[in-house]
């Protein structure tokens, strides 16, 4: 009989975690996860510590070393964690520092004015994710060392000898039973001090590479300036000058710099004391806000928009648009750990303040790059307002409401889109051999004549006049732009399926383009696929199976090891140029088109889910992902040359 109090609710219930407990036991709650995200979240966490002291104005350097066996060391030559012991712990203050959390000089006791950390939980959360720490101080002439271990000290802290340096160095190994990879990325850290380097002027960010026998060293003294006109750097301006501005507004440092490209595409990052917010906050829609206005005004007062004319929309003032806004305040509120979006209502006020004010001084100063951008912005309200209308045109026939599907797809019977995928396939002929050996239920096929529209080059009134684009966005029922929902998504699992040529290459970059600027979420879902269809098929001789090969280096590899299993068993071979027939196989076949391909033969080798190698599209680094679509699909042929030139020793399997 059960015990009538077995779900009674009481204090033997209730676990109690204390010290860096709490860290170990949910990791997620302090960096976000333990993948390789959460990993190098470690990293930007000391980093973070060393740049604050640079925003103090004690620093000047931060340096990080990636160590051959593993280990990360991150160094600043700023004031050093105070070594005396601290008056409530009665530990020494960097013992509490790195073993107590919230314990830190960010919480407004004059330690740091601003500060990027974690809310003084930094140090102290990648003690407890770290096998092994060891942290030493620079300071007033000695050297203090501690070491610890998943978060517990083994020794006290002590001198160890003398200097002159000054500044903080933590060495950490992460947990390997927490982190289930640790394999820190080269170039994810390079790109963060590079950003740090250019938010904060006059720091040098350095990286070191033990492994790779590397260094490399950022110094930007233009600070976001520079940043802009890196992020231009592949684009044409529509003037060579950079709007520029830097006031303190009731202890809140606002910085700003914008310039205006011939880009279709708006890139603005907000940054609030020199942490990204990638969803943006009240910074972001103080800056918007006043931009809007701002440019209307101007338009206005000089007669390049009428009074009886609409004004310019925010969308319409931000086409093109390079930004960068940067925040530097006491006590910054994030909306969750991991500071994605600023909160902090005051800010927007003196955002606005700042913009409405000093870019009203620059357009007034800069007649000329004032009425590029209103003219810019007047060409992006009529495409607007023909993407509106074709829009409208396209919704009256029922074409982009989900109620009619292309009449090409061959949709699949399920249903549920956590079982069903689609397969963009390239021409009329491979969509047929598609359509014939797939699984119904759960596949879908959809072929895409010709070249699909470089929307790199497109404003959304052509997107919206190519039967291909429209196609793929009714087949996706996930909307476009204003009326974009990813709730809509019909499948879980969007495989791009083109020819391993070259055609086939440039449409599966023209369909990531599409993607990446207009359906970015689909990428960000982990929904959207690369098929990798075979190179190569070596024929059985007396029987219908063959080997199909992926990869140009394992088809003379697969061949060496037929001759060699043939030699050891003492068959004759016959000696022949055509290696494949001394292996034993009575034909060689080279796929560059997949109509060459039966319905079954596709099916087996590149759509059936047991067997078929797919490569799923990621963004890393979206900074990078736009520079590199903007090479390739841009205008800029000169750009486009150098990238094939640079990468040309690379490529693999060409087509020639």
């Amino acid at each position: 009989m059960a015990n009538k109090n077995s779900n009674e609710y009481t204090s033997n219930q209730i676990t109690v975690l204390e010290g860096l407990e709490p860290v170990r036991k949910r990791p997620g709650m302090y960096i976000g996860g333990t993948g390789l995200e959460g990993l190098h979240h470690l990293v930007w966490e000391l980093v973070d510590n060393g740049i604050d002291e640079a925003l103090a104005g004690y620093a000047t350097e931060v340096t990080v070393k990636m160590l051959a066996d593993g280990g990360i060391t991150v160094i600043d030559n700023g004031r050093g964690i105070p070594t005396d012991i601290h008056p409530k712990t009665g530990k020494s203050t960097v013992e509490t520092v790195l073993t107590v959390l919230h314990a830190g000089g960010k919480f407004g006791d004059g330690g740091y004015k601003v500060s990027g950390g974690l809310h003084g939980v930094g140090s102290s959360v990648v003690n407890a994710l770290s096998n092994k720490l060891i942290v030493r101080i620079y300071k007033e002439g000695k050297i203090h060392e501690q070491e610890y271990q998943k978060g517990a000290p083994k020794s006290d802290l002590k001198v160890v000898g003398k200097t002159d340096k000054r500044g903080t160095e933590i060495t950490f190994y992460p947990d390997d039973t927490i982190f289930p990879a640790i394999n820190f990325s080269y170039d994810q850290i390079l790109d963060r001090l590079r950003h740090a380097a250019y938010l904060t002027k006059g720091i040098r960010t350095t990286l070191i590479s033990e492994e790779k026998a590397k260094r490399f060293s950022f110094y930007f003294e233009g600070g976001i300036q520079s940043y802009v006109k890196h992020l231009n750097a592949n684009r044409d301006s529509v003037d060579e000058d950079i709007f520029y501005v830097d006031k303190t507004v009731n202890e809140v440092q606002v910085e700003i710099s914008l310039q205006y490209t011939d880009a279709y595409v708006e890139t603005i990052k907000s940054f609030a004391n020199n942490v990204l917010n990638p969803d943006g906050g009240t910074h972001l829609t103080g800056f918007r806000s006043a931009l809007t206005r701002v440019i209307n005004d101007y338009a206005r007062k000089q007669g390049l928009i009428k009074d009886k004319e609409e004004n310019l929309s925010g969308d319409d003032t931000r086409e093109g648009l390079t930004a960068i806004i940067l925040v530097k305040l006491p006590d910054p509120q994030f909306e969750g750990q991991t500071k994605n979006k600023l909160g902090n209502p005051e800010v927007r006020g003196y955002v606005e303040q700042v913009m409405n004010e000093y870019f009203t001084y620059y357009l007034e100063e800069h007649p000329a790059v004032g009425r590029k951008i209103v003219n810019k912005g007047l060409l992006a309200a009529r495409a607007r307002k023909a993407a509106r209308a074709a829009r409208e045109n396209i919704l009256r026939k029922g074409i982009l409401d989900g109620a009619s599907l292309p009449g090409k797809l061959a949709d699949c019977s399920n249903k549920d889109p956590k079982d069903s995928e689609i397969f963009l396939v390239e021409g009329d002929s491979a969509g047929g051999s598609a359509k014939t050996g797939r699984d119904s239920k759960s596949q879908a096929i959809l072929p895409l004549r010709g070249k699909v529209l470089n929307v790199e080059r497109a404003r959304l009134d052509k997107m919206l006049a190519n039967n291909e684009i429209i196609s793929l966005i009714k087949g996706l029922g996930v909307g476009i732009q204003d009326s974009f929902d990813i709730k809509g998504l019909r499948y879980d699992r969007i495989i791009i399926m083109t020819d391993a040529d070259v055609d086939g290459s440039h449409i599966a970059t023209l369909l990531m383009t599409f993607f990446f600027r207009y359906m970015a979420p689909v990428i960000e879902g982990g929904h959207l696929y690369l098929a990798k269809p075979p190179l190569f098929e070596l024929v059985k001789p007396g029987r219908k199976s063959s080997i199909y090969i992926y990869d140009e280096d394992d088809l003379g590899k697969i061949i060496n090891e037929a001759i060699e299993r043939r030699t050891k068993a003492g068959d004759k071979i016959v000696e022949t140029d055509e290696l494949y027939k001394q292996a034993g196989f009575i034909e060689q076949k080279r796929y560059k088109g997949l109509g060459e391909m039966d319905g079954d033969q596709l099916f087996d080798t590149t759509m059936d889910p047991e067997k078929r190698v797919l490569i799923k599209v990621e963004v890393e680094d979206a900074e990078k992902a736009d520079a590199i679509f903007n090479k390739l699909m841009g205008t800029e042929v000169e750009l486009r040359k150098n990238f094939i030139q640079t990468h040309a020793k690379f490529v693999k399997d060409l087509d020639i």
